[in-house]
């Protein structure tokens, strides 16, 4: 979870290849509106995220029933919006993935052909509450490699005895 451009996607990807998992790209699901209201520039509010926050909610609770686990890239932004998840799977652990306004824009420049534009950035850092322990949560630095960001992700799994 994180902000655009914090390396979901990249270190999701990675952290599925190396627990044997599906990867979900959240935002692959997210409605045509939702992405034209992002790619035009304009933030999405609470109502617009909902429909969104439960389908990944369902394909969580759906992993869940399936006894199978899966790595869900998605902003997850707010603690509401963790808790619409949590009620796909209640054991889910949240990877948060930090870093600073300059890092992250420099990010969202050079990539290409995403809709999200660098002008929403600063509305998504201010939405933003990060995860509290109690949301069986851990942040981490977005600024090394991705496979050091994963290390560090496998490790806190095992040392919670994940």
């Amino acid at each position: 979870m994180g902000v655009s451009g914090c390396g979901k996607s990249t270190v999701g990807a990675q952290l599925a290849a190396a627990l044997g998992l599906e990867f979900l790209e959240g935002d692959s699901l997210h409605p045509a509106s939702n992405v034209a209201r992002m790619a035009a520039g304009v933030a999405l509010g609470d109502e617009d995220r909902e429909g969104w926050l439960q389908t990944l909610a369902e394909r969580l609770a759906q992993a869940r029933a399936a006894g199978s686990g899966l790595v869900l890239s998605c902003s997850a932004l707010k603690r509401s919006y963790r808790d619409i998840l949590r009620r796909g799977a209640p054991e889910v652990r949240f990877v948060h993935l930090q870093g600073d306004y300059p890092l992250l824009a420099a990010r969202m420049a050079a990539r290409t052909g995403h809709y999200m534009p660098l002008s929403l950035l600063a509305s998504q850092l201010s939405t933003l509450e990060a995860p509290g322990p109690e949301e069986n949560a851990q942040s981490f630095d977005l600024a090394g490699p991705p496979e050091e960001i994963v290390a560090a992700v496998l490790a806190w799994r095992r040392a919670t005895g994940a």
